[in-house]
């Protein structure tokens, strides 16, 4: 059996509210971190078909002594939706789990959204874990307590905020990982160089450039560098009222595109990469950002094997359209997230309908 290792550990703060993000190898076969967590007789773990045959027996064998019961959901984003949650909830009261019940996330991003969301549903709040086995979830969405299910209108407009009792990461378990899915994840990899800036985007780079894979030694201290960022945005801003939807960079024009192709054309990251990059572009047509970072935007989605380039079937208008849903509408006016340089973004509600529509004409390419 391979050696348990601790990579890093960190902490995320809120108001009445602290848990750990622990990152390892070898780690989901380790009673003592996951048993300690669970503080009843009663657990129920989410999951779904995919990531179910690989790692499910593993955590349930960890709780041998509880009430451990699953739900298997499909897989994927068109499946984050009220049915999913439903099913969740039937488990919960079928099986008569109580208040002290916890309820583990175990899979990617729409597995935790949803298992998270039941979880702040459930008899008013129940406990719940990350487990997350992507590593998108890994660095952003695991991180910060969002949870949701989708809408067939909307992206995450239905959910809450409400935070994890831990976030425990073990990097092995990107080894079973397809290539897209781990691609798409370098998303919001570059999505946090581009909101720190400086070393880290400088290392960030270098690694991408070397081929980045979920062997690559410097992997570990990339991903808690990620944690770290998103954790002190959540401290800062837990309901996202101020700095936090910075986080978002991106995200407006990524979401769009989601809803544009019912969720059925890209993995999330995908469409993130190509949210960067109009953000990029949305930010030097404003004339507040030089050309020299837009093409480092789309150097560095080259690098990640990422898509930059909106493809030519999407209907612009309807992309437009779609983004009047973005929940950083604030008085009735669209903001976007822009750069005046890596590590310097802010939230701007001044864009113009022909900014915008600029953007998004350049934006377009032949993917």
């Amino acid at each position: 059996m391979a050696k348990f290792e601790v990579c890093a550990k960190l902490d995320v703060s809120v108001p009445g509210h602290q848990y750990p993000i622990i990152i390892y190898r070898n780690g989901l076969a380790e009673s003592g971190i996951i048993r300690e967590l669970v503080p009843s007789g009663q657990v129920i773990i989410v999951t779904n078909q995919t990531v179910a045959p690989l790692y499910l027996d593993a955590i349930q064998s960890v709780l041998y002594s509880c009430q451990c019961d699953k739900v298997i959901l499909n897989d994927g984003e068109k499946y984050k939706n009220q049915d999913s949650l439903t099913a969740i909830y039937n488990e919960l009261l079928a099986k008569k789990h109580h208040r002290d019940t916890t309820i583990i996330a175990l899979g990617g991003g729409v597995v935790g959204d949803i298992a998270g969301f039941a979880a702040s549903t459930y008899q008013r709040g129940v406990p719940y874990i990350q487990i997350p086995t992507t590593l998108l979830a890994q660095i952003d969405s695991s991180v910060g307590g969002k949870t949701a299910i989708n809408h067939a209108l909307g992206k995450n407009m239905i959910g809450s905020f409400y935070q994890p009792k831990a976030v425990l990461i073990d990097i092995n378990t990107l080894s079973t990982l397809p290539e897209r899915e781990f691609r798409s994840g370098l998303a919001e990899m570059i999505k946090y160089g581009l909101l720190t800036g400086g070393d880290f985007l400088e290392q960030l780079t270098q690694a991408l450039q070397k081929g980045l894979d979920f062997d690559s030694d410097e992997l570990p201290y990339l991903i808690a560098q990620c944690c770290q960022v998103k954790a002190k945005f959540v401290e800062g801003d837990e309901r996202e009222t101020g700095d936090r939807a910075l986080l978002n960079l991106g995200h407006t024009f990524a979401h769009a595109l989601e809803a544009s192709t019912e969720f059925k054309y890209w993995l999330h990251g995908e469409a993130v990469g190509i949210g960067l990059y109009c953000a990029a572009l949305l930010s030097y047509n404003k004339g507040i950002l030089d050309i020299t970072v837009v093409q480092l935007v789309e150097q560095m989605l080259h690098y990640a094997g990422l898509p930059h380039k909106i493809p030519e079937f999407v209907d612009l208008q309807k992309l437009r359209d779609l983004m009047s849903l973005d929940k950083k509408i604030k008085n009735n006016c669209l903001r976007f997230v822009v750069m005046k340089k890596p590590g310097a973004c802010y939230l701007d509600d001044t864009i113009t309908e022909d900014c915008l529509h600029n953007t998004l004409i350049t934006a377009v390419g032949g993917e």
